[in-house]
């Protein structure tokens, strides 16, 4: 019996590894392939452009059309559109004789009242423009909202930002007001609170009250690691809470969102890391810094470099890379530095490559250019 349940358990972790893979688009001798997360090759380099997964497919040319291929890098759809975006709810943009069309992976063409501009599905949304309003289009081709707004914001998190005249509010995905258009500037959506201003004041929406933050002029977005974002008063920045209080006293002259319990902060011309109650937990003593990964590891800039340190401040990989030049794919998704999913994306000596919490070099190597790794399960 045990023997037996012994390998259900390997079946569904061999099932649970197949579907969860990752793969990374890697450029190696002018080609374009894609590792996965043990640094070896799924996808031989053998493109001359290619983007990263968007789930189960991802875009890449050959000749001078594009066409996609799934994980095996076998043609999906085959290369004949001049025009490609990524895939996103079932669907993907192709351009093919002028004409912008919305297709699935079978090739098969979305009916849609489209006349003006296509736009990309998001999380089952596509934005639908008629006589200069915006509304929302379904994966069915139908609407959900019919023009209404002047403008719509992409969605996050679900809601998405609109706007009639000056007035700024919020919809769900179902096209319903989320927020009341009655704001001259909102955020985007976080269940922590939303920022916004009325007249000159600014504030966060929670739980459908507006809190004024006494002399801010600016506040960010809160994200999902912390109850605090950062705001700003008189050219300082501090930390506030939705309630609409300064947690932290605008002091600074620059921050960084909190993760892991700790934000950079900079005065003077370094910068240091201090803690939700406002206490420097690391010196100012580093000339760039970031936040901290759920690994515990956060980079910091020495002189023009930059490494790792934890969260006690010690360096746990030495200051030797560069994590901030953009990539070379057609869909650039490299906003992330430091560590992601265990793995972060670093140049040296003008290759580059991933380092794991320890500094080695995945699969030691280096290349011509990486991108994230994406999960190409979804």
């Amino acid at each position: 019996m045990k023997t037996k349940y012994a390998l259900l358990l390997l079946l569904f972790q061999n099932v649970y590894t197949i579907n969860a893979q990752e793969l990374a688009l890697v450029k190696e001798n002018n080609l374009f392939g894609y590792i996965n997360t043990s640094g070896e090759y799924a996808i031989q380099p053998q493109f001359k452009k290619a983007s990263s997964f968007s789930g189960k497919y991802a875009a890449a040319i050959e000749g001078k059309k594009w066409g996609f291929i799934n994980t095996s890098g076998e043609w999906v759809l085959k290369p004949e559109y001049d025009r490609v975006k990524d895939f996103n709810s079932g669907y993907v943009l192709v351009l093919k004789n002028d004409q912008w069309n919305y297709i699935n992976a079978s090739g098969e063409i979305l009916n849609t009242p489209v006349k003006e501009k296509y736009y990309d599905f998001n999380d089952g949304v596509a934005f639908y423009r008629s006589h200069k309003k915006m509304g929302l289009l379904g994966t069915d081709g139908k609407l959900i909202l019919e023009p209404t707004y002047d403008v719509i914001k992409p969605f996050i998190n679900g809601y998405a930002r609109v706007r009639n005249g000056d007035n700024w509010g919020m919809i769900n995905k179902n096209g319903k007001v989320f927020i009341p258009l009655e704001y001259a500037e909102i955020g985007n959506y976080s269940n922590k609170g939303v920022w916004a201003r009325k007249g000159e004041t600014f504030g966060v929406i929670y739980n459908e009250q507006f809190n004024m933050i006494t002399s801010a002029d600016k506040i960010w977005d809160f994200n999902d690691h912390s109850k605090l974002t950062h705001a700003r008063s008189n050219k300082k920045v501090g930390f506030i809470n939705n309630k609409g209080e300064w947690v932290i006293k605008p002091i600074y002259e620059k921050v960084r969102a909190f993760n892991n319990g700790l934000a950079p902060v900079f005065n003077k011309s370094l910068w240091g890391y201090i803690n939700e109650k406002g206490e420097t937990i690391l010196d100012f003593s580093f000339r760039d810094a970031e936040i901290f990964s759920s690994n515990g590891l956060a980079p910091i800039k020495e002189k023009k470099l930059w490494g790792f340190i934890d969260k006690k401040g010690k360096a746990i990989i030495p200051a030797e890379y560069q994590i901030t030049a953009s990539g070379l794919s057609l869909f650039n998704k490299n906003s992330i530095k430091g560590f992601h999913n265990g793995l972060a994306r670093v140049k040296k000596n003008k290759k580059w490559g991933f380092l794991d919490k320890e500094g080695k070099v995945l699969g030691g190597k280096w290349y011509q250019n990486v991108e994230l790794f994406v999960d190409t399960k979804q």
